[in-house]
């Protein structure tokens, strides 16, 4: 079968297909023009060549064969009652008295065997079913999704837009990026579509074609509404949001440009119903792409890992360290053991670049050292001690790590006051704890510390880079920073195991 592609000819259409609202667009700008004030009447008016398309068929009808619906069946876990702290019923049976009414009722359902030579009854292992959408990105089956429509899946079942279903395998998937990749055996060309080389304007039209609600072959459109979108979904956040209304069923489906091209793969949508209220968000088409040469290479995504924990620069932090403006990502902890650590570097340093590439901020970190291969060694600059230092570090491999947490136990012992801050500080011996620091025994609730979300029980290692472990330590390094004219000092703090900076103002009225 002739391998259909949808691509550039759509190019040619453009100016036909932005063609309906100019009247629309005109009747807007005659009402702007009557309402601006006299003294911006000389200002140059914004020209738009191109207007709103009169319809999306051209562009639909090319991409629509290459949509799917991806069915996925998943097997439920089984639950079992628990009681006295057994694992299942066998285990309260046993401990059942001869004769006890509920021993009949245990026995008719095969618990212990029930009478000698009967069978035991086993309930049927039971599945449930999840759907949503795909698209194919070659002739020969390979299918794009999301990982968190194939999570938990055993089968999977893709069905084109004429309905006809194929089974296919997963080849791998990335929790990271919520992208898997689905391939169909089945010997025959499927129609397939091209992720956009470059990445879409805000403003600029885009279709989404899926399965919302299990209503295959569905079309919405509308605008990129901002990209660089960080939602909290992980470390890589960079998603692009759009309006086009974008439902549960179209997780994993195509947003493309009028050229026919996939910008993102729609992934999540904000909604305090469940519905769509017009903020979708998709992974950008070079995010996806990346990570789908290397699932399609080899099943998974492999990234470096430097092994720190990071946070922003803010304004009042870049203050209290002397950098110029705030950019980069500041240590709070290099990991026990982790290339950064090995390397030399260490709490309060703040990394400004890598390679020579300019950090932003952590997200901008944690892309940029994703990108490198493992044993890769990097250049790393970082702000130490008021100047600027090179670090080569030797990047590992990036594994799941879970973190456990634990909330300090409240306290009540002699305390010492820093009023300005807001805070009241003991040491963790007269607390009855072990270890370094101070601990904050109690937070003023309108104060500096408290709109830094400090908390009663939160540890302070350091101030100013000096560590301390006594509330006279703290009054001497904010006295000293007070001293060298800082208008912030700088205190690292940890809480439920996790450390963190945080920038308190001095009151140097």
């Amino acid at each position: 079968m002739e391998n259909r592609r949808s691509s550039s000819p759509l190019r040619s259409r453009r100016a036909k297909l932005l063609a309906g609202a100019v009247v629309l667009g005109a009747a807007g700008l005659m009402t702007v023009q009557t309402i601006v004030p006299a003294q911006l009447a000389q200002a140059t008016p914004v020209r738009i060549d191109n207007a709103a398309p009169a319809d999306f068929s051209d562009v639909v009808g090319a991409v629509s064969p290459a949509v799917v619906s991806v069915q996925v069946k998943q097997a439920a876990e089984p639950r079992m009652m628990n009681f006295n702290g057994g694992n299942n019923f066998r285990d309260f049976f046993e401990d059942l008295p001869n004769g006890h009414p509920f021993e009949r009722f245990f026995r008719d359902f095969g618990e212990r065997g029930g009478e000698e030579g009967r069978p035991q009854r086993r309930a049927p292992r039971q599945y449930g079913m999840s759907q949503g959408s795909g698209f194919f990105i070659s002739a020969d089956g390979f299918v794009v999704t999301n990982q968190h429509v194939i999570d938990k899946g055993t089968e999977f079942t893709v069905i084109d837009h004429e309905g006809e279903e194929y089974d296919a395998v997963l080849i791998g998937a990335d929790k990271r990026t919520d992208l898997a990749l689905l391939k169909i055996e089945s010997g025959k060309d499927f129609t397939y579509v091209d992720f956009a080389d470059e990445a879409p304007e805000v403003g600029e039209w885009t279709v989404a074609i899926g399965n919302p609600f299990g209503l295959g072959g569905s079309v919405t459109a509308g605008i990129v509404s901002a990209r660089g979108r960080d939602i909290g979904a992980g470390p890589y956040d960079d998603f692009i949001q759009i309006d086009a209304p974008v439902n549960r069923g179209n997780s994993g489906g195509p947003a493309f440009n009028m050229n026919g091209e996939v910008i993102g793969v729609n992934a999540a949508i904000f909604s305090p119903s469940g519905g769509n209220v017009g903020i979708a968000f998709a992974i950008p088409a070079s995010t996806a792409q990346d990570v789908i040469m290397e699932l399609k290479d080899g099943g998974t995504v492999v990234r470096g890992w430097l092994g720190v924990q990071i946070q922003n620069v803010t304004d009042d932090i870049a203050e209290s360290l002397g950098l110029d403006e705030a950019h980069g990502a500041i240590v709070s902890e290099a990991q026990e053991g982790s290339p950064a650590a090995k390397a030399g570097l260490r709490s309060g340093d703040t990394i400004l670049e890598v390679e020579g590439a300019k950090v932003d901020g952590p997200r901008d970190l944690s892309k940029i050292i994703a990108a490198y291969d493992p044993d890769t060694t990097v250049e790393i600059t970082v702000w130490r001690n008021g100047k600027e230092q090179d670090i080569d570090v030797t990047l590992g491999r990036l594994q799941d790590q879970q973190q456990a947490a634990a909330q300090p136990e409240a306290v009540e012992p002699e305390n010492t006051s820093l009023d300005d801050m807001g805070l009241v500080l003991t040491s963790k011996a007269d607390a009855g704890l072990e270890g370094n620091g101070v601990l904050i025994a109690d937070i003023d609730p309108d104060s500096p510390a408290a709109e830094k979300r400090l908390s009663r029980g939160d540890v302070i290692l350091e101030v100013a880079g000096m560590p301390v472990n006594s509330p006279e330590d703290v009054i001497k390094a904010v006295k000293k920073a007070e001293e060298d004219g800082r208008k912030a000092v700088l205190f690292r703090v940890e809480s439920n195991d996790n450390t963190r900076f945080v920038a308190l103002p001095m009151n140097l009225a």
